[in-house]
């Protein structure tokens, strides 16, 4: 729940963590008119939950469009896409690299190195930003890490899954995962033999998805609190003969063929395609899937898959379970009940009877009062910005041109290693509770002192450093940030500080705040304005008013 507490403590917390306590529209300043400022703060808002942040442009298109033709035109948006890199045998670096001709062939083809500057590239010039948010929330739901498949094709191909189908239907993603060869390499499915006297099918794969990718471990309410029995305990979802079940039913399955090898029970390790099903590895008995429902004996592999997936996502968990971390990811880290409930009642018919349209579930998420309404003023309420939205919101703001490289290297720095997830939890659980409160903040599971200073350092050299580019990477142009918005207006302070407060805090910047940074400003000479420029966006970045994004 959101308490009436928790966005002060958000900011108090994250400040003990730190220290121990030419324009396309001109943000309307404090003194103009209430309305155009507030249509700008909307606008700001929006942006920040739909895209990977605001910026000119886009702001002043909002204002123009309003929020529903805005939303319409990025469902219609071109999709963003990773790299096609071509297939290499996994784990076998030290015997394909040194006959391979790209001299970079070990950081291009067995590191996700291409792919994580893509990543912002994508997210800095991509028309799709809702897409690509989206697809983000989703690869943090549905786990893989590269510290298992740390092969560029493969994670690739994975990863645009969610591209492909962030406004599909969430049992289409529950299938596409279940048949990636990256998950399955990842969680075990694949090669899972049928049971013998010496094998019983691996789980691991079946509990994650029930755990993890669809349900939870507990009955829910559609407004995502726990169902209770007559003790008032809570009541598990599933048990240990469920999760044989589905193990059982995830027998059989292989990587794909590769080119002009023959099919075999268990395949060479391949990314490219699904995993191919070998019927007679797969077990032919009777399987307890979910609610009491059992497969029947004699099922084919795919048949009983398919039944598999479909028990699963016809659940009543799903709704609440996938809709709160979708909100959690766009929006609030401690959305209410009530929130959680309309999500969840449009997952389960979107209005015409179709379940699973995340599609109308993302519309859902961006258009409830909770994420349009007063909250944006309200000091409980928001999510910490984690490392990956705080880099790329940082480096959108100010028109940033990038080949992602630099900004790719500080996510790890800032303990968020892009595509390297530490286990299939994810980075950070999303019931992570700030210490001594009851309060949901899952985000803050990765701050601590360490990589809080690191979020200053990163900070620092965004804002005054030159960020040269990769001399052994084709194409690289670094980093560079674009100041000259800013610069024009450093000449009257407050005047810089309305246009940082209206873009980066949608016009919420303290009158405290404020009071800190103008000395700042004006200890520098007025004949220096870009370190003028940079000294304010840089004391705005690190402000916990910032970091905490309401």
């Amino acid at each position: 729940m959101t308490r009436p507490h928790s966005g002060r403590t958000l900011c108090a917390l994250l400040l003990a963590a730190t220290f121990g306590t030419a324009s396309l529209w001109t943000a309307p300043s404090i003194a103009q008119d209430s309305s155009a400022a507030q249509a700008y703060a909307n606008a700001v808002r929006l942006l920040e939950q739909a895209t990977f942040g605001p910026n000119d442009a886009l702001i002043a298109h909002v204002m123009q469009v309003g929020t529903e033709a805005f939303l319409n035109e990025q469902y219609a948006a071109p999709k963003s896409a990773y790299p096609a890199l071509k297939y290499v045998p996994a784990g076998q670096q030290a015997t394909f690299c040194p006959t391979d001709p790209n001299p970079q062939c070990a950081r291009d083809y067995y590191s996700l190195f291409l792919l994580q500057n893509a990543f912002f590239t994508n997210a800095l010039n991509g028309a799709d930003q809702l897409r690509q948010r989206v697809a983000f929330a989703l690869s943090q739901i549905l786990v893989t890490s590269g510290l298992t498949v740390n092969t560029a094709y493969g994670m690739g191909a994975y990863q645009q899954i969610f591209l492909d189908n962030a406004f599909g239907n969430y049992e289409q993603i529950l299938t596409r995962v279940t048949l990636s060869p990256v998950m399955g390499e990842f969680l075990n499915m694949v090669n899972n033999d049928k049971p013998s006297s010496s094998v019983q099918p691996n789980e691991n794969y079946a509990r994650e998805l029930l755990q993890l990718f669809s349900i939870g471990v507990w009955q829910l309410n559609q407004d995502g609190t726990q169902k209770q029995d007559a003790a008032g305990a809570p009541i598990p979802s599933y048990g240990q003969d469920e999760i044989e079940g589905f193990a059982h039913v995830f027998t059989g399955w292989t990587y794909p063929v590769l080119p002009g090898v023959p099919a075999r029970t268990h395949n060479p390790k391949n990314y490219l395609g699904d995993m191919v099903p070998v019927d007679s590895n797969h077990d032919k008995g009777a399987k307890l899937l979910l609610n009491g429902a059992t497969l029947p004996a004699g099922g084919s592999i795919q048949a009983d898959l398919t039944a598999a997936i479909h028990s699963v996502f016809i659940h009543p968990n799903v709704g609440p379970f996938i809709g709160k971390q979708l909100i959690q990811k766009l929006v609030a880290g401690d959305p209410t009940p009530r929130y959680v409930s309309r999500v969840a009642a449009i997952f389960n018919d979107n209005g015409q009877g179709v379940r699973g349209d995340l599609k109308a579930v993302v519309n859902a998420i961006l258009n409830d009062p909770e994420a349009r309404g007063f909250a944006k003023g309200n000091t409980a309420y928001g999510k910490l910005r984690e490392p990956v939205l705080f880099i790329a919101a940082a480096a959108r703001t100010l028109g940033t041109q990038s080949d992602g490289v630099y900004l790719a290297q500080q996510t790890t720095q800032l303990g968020q290693r892009l595509f390297y997830p530490a286990s299939v939890f994810n980075y950070y659980p999303p019931t992570y509770l700030l210490p001594d409160t009851a309060d949901v903040a899952p985000e803050f599971a990765i701050q601590n002192s360490s990589t809080a200073i690191n979020r200053y350092n990163f900070a620092n050299t965004f804002s005054f450093g030159t960020i040269a580019p990769l001399a052994t990477l084709p194409g690289a142009i670094g980093t560079t940030p674009n100041w000259t918005t800013l610069t024009p207006l450093a000449g009257d302070p407050n005047a810089l500080l309305d246009q940082l407060s209206a873009q980066m805090t949608h016009g919420t910047m303290s009158a405290q705040m404020r009071a800190a940074i103008i000395p700042a400003i004006t200890a520098i000479p007025a004949t220096n304005p870009l370190s003028r420029a940079k000294t304010a966006f840089y004391l705005v970045l690190t402000s916990a008013e910032y970091q905490v994004e309401r």
